[in-house]
């Protein structure tokens, strides 16, 4: 066989698109709301979330205050600054408080890849923000981060974030069994993902 004549069949890898050194964009949604970058006024919202019993089950997030809530936010924007991470609040127009989260991070710079966290807040549910909200987190991803792989996990008892994964685009590919251990132990995941080169 002439293997330097054979054909390959695998999607040449795009280049990333490098996007440090530039403002983070605030998007609008076809619901009304808005994404937009968090800012230390928004910390009471990190404390709520992790009150939220919902959230707290399914996103395990760390106990808050609201110090240790600004000093994550201000993480978020250095990661930014950095190209590991791209957070972004959920709000009812940009300068309203945050009512929720939609963020890419585990950036793989050399695989260009990255997955999905979000949450939302009882004020901001039954709108149709997060589904929306995380198709246009995942065109930016896309188009100005050069991400060729963007994935969605979450627990198989999560009907909720299975649905918003369906609607955003994002097709279920398989379970991965006993891989994340909540609050009542070890849950069974759903992966969810689309490639740069999918319709």
């Amino acid at each position: 066989m002439d293997i330097e004549n054979t054909l390959v069949t695998q999607a040449p890898a795009a280049p990333p698109v490098p996007w440090g050194g530039t403002p983070q964009p605030t998007i609008g949604l076809p619901c009304g709301m808005v994404l937009r970058p968090w800012r230390e006024a928004d910390a009471p919202a990190l404390v709520t979330a992790y009150e939220d019993p919902d959230i707290r089950h399914w996103n395990r997030p760390e106990p808050e205050t609201r110090e240790s809530a600004a000093a994550r936010i201000s993480r978020w924007n250095r990661r930014w600054e950095e190209r590991a991470a791209a957070v972004w609040a959920v709000s009812a127009e940009p300068a309203a408080p945050a009512v929720g989260l939609i963020g890419l991070a585990d950036f793989d710079p050399e695989g260009t890849s990255a997955e999905f966290l979000y949450w939302l807040l009882p004020a901001g549910r039954g709108r149709g923000v997060m589904p929306q909200g995380v198709a246009a987190v995942a065109r930016w991803g896309f188009r100005e981060a050069g991400l060729h792989r963007q994935r969605i996990c979450h627990s198989v008892a999560n009907p909720a974030s299975c649905a918003v994964a369906l609607k955003a685009g994002f097709p279920l590919e398989g379970t991965m069994r006993g891989a994340l251990r909540h609050a009542d132990g070890w849950h069974d995941e759903h992966l969810h993902a689309r490639l740069a080169t999918d319709a």
